[in-house]
């Protein structure tokens, strides 16, 4: 059912009422979840806010297009809305933002007129708990011209893993800790004997030593090694203040606690603020280009910490941003062309 709303809710108490909630959701991937479509008709652009969201991010400002991901910061309300009441299922403290695909079909204007949508796409199995999706969508004229696929990760204990809460599904501790590095001596980051089996006895160069051939007939042909990328080609170093989250946070909206100050970041188990996700891959962005038809999709990693230097990577379609050997976005730019869909 859409629920046609006359104004964009204040995000504020959204957020209360969903921290207030948080303790009585029990997550689950088969839970019921709210099926209403929010939509904001009549939607004009606060030119004073998208400048400040320009600077912060590092876009060009004056120009008439808006940024690739500003949409999202036009309807993170509505996905607060959906996402802080009571038929969500899943708690919002600790809910865990892991990636975001935007399709751009053509250039926004900054001075247009728009609708915006949200609604919550399902739910779905994850090996650290439960996932839920929150698509967003903006037209004009009837065409949707912009929409994004959020992913967000409620962490619990599930019946394939019993690995403590704080990591995604990456491995990665969100707390600011790797526990790959804790894994007994004699296996590689991977969890394998650095020989060439792993703990199942599976020979990763491409046999399984429990299918050895009888002696006198020929060896079998074997697949050759899939080349896996390496590090992408640093581009720049940013050295980070510990005021961005703030600044992202005026300008977003997004006011989350863990962004803003090292004490109440400390509250949630973090030692310093965490950069919002959705800044780091807005400024990777900024710095990369998108055209005016474009697919992205980014994956959240690792928190970056506040303040804090990260190296800006990129190759052709590929970018990420690094902090030392740890990756905490990585993404890829796919030029739709004239005729992508």
């Amino acid at each position: 059912m859409s629920v046609v709303l006359s104004g964009s809710p204040a995000l504020a108490p959204l957020l209360a009422r969903g921290a207030l909630l948080s303790p009585f959701k029990r997550p689950r991937p088969d839970a019921g979840f709210p099926r209403d479509r929010l939509v904001l008709p009549g939607l004009r652009i606060d030119l004073a806010r998208l400048a400040a969201y320009e600077r912060v991010c590092g876009f060009a400002t004056g120009d008439d297009a808006l940024p690739l991901t500003y949409p999202h910061v036009l309807g993170f309300p509505l996905a607060m809305r959906l996402m802080s009441g009571r038929g969500f299922p899943l708690p919002l403290l600790g809910l865990v933002h892991t990636s975001v695909e935007i399709t751009r079909r053509r250039a926004l204007a900054a001075t247009g007129e728009y609708e915006l949508a949200v609604h919550v796409g399902g739910l779905a199995p994850h090996r650290r708990g439960t996932e839920a999706s929150v698509i967003t969508e903006v037209r004009t004229g009837g065409e949707v011209v912009w929409e994004s696929r959020s992913a967000y990760l409620a962490r619990h204990r599930t019946a394939r893993t019993a690995e403590p809460p704080g990591t995604d599904r990456r491995g990665t501790d969100l707390r600011g800790s790797d526990p790959r590095e804790t894994e007994p001596r004699g296996t590689d980051s991977r969890g394998t004997d650095p020989h060439g089996t792993d703990p199942h006895g599976t020979d990763l160069r491409g046999t399984d030593p429990r299918e050895t051939d009888p002696p006198g007939t020929e060896p079998r042909e074997t697949e050759p090694p899939v080349a896996v990328p390496g590090p992408l080609p640093a581009v720049a170093e940013w050295h980070l203040g510990g005021d961005v989250g703030r600044r992202y946070g005026a300008a977003s909206g997004d006011r989350n606690p863990i962004h803003l100050y090292p004490l109440t970041a400390r509250l949630f188990g973090f030692p310093r603020a965490v950069a919002h996700g959705m800044w780091t891959a807005a400024r990777c962005l900024a710095a990369h280009g998108a055209p005016e038809r474009v697919r992205v999709r980014a994956e959240f990693r690792a928190p970056v910490l506040l303040p804090g230097t990260v190296t800006y990577a990129a190759d052709g379609g590929r970018f990420e941003l690094r902090g030392g050997e740890r990756v905490h976005v990585s993404g890829v730019v796919e030029d739709l062309g004239p005729g992508g869909r």
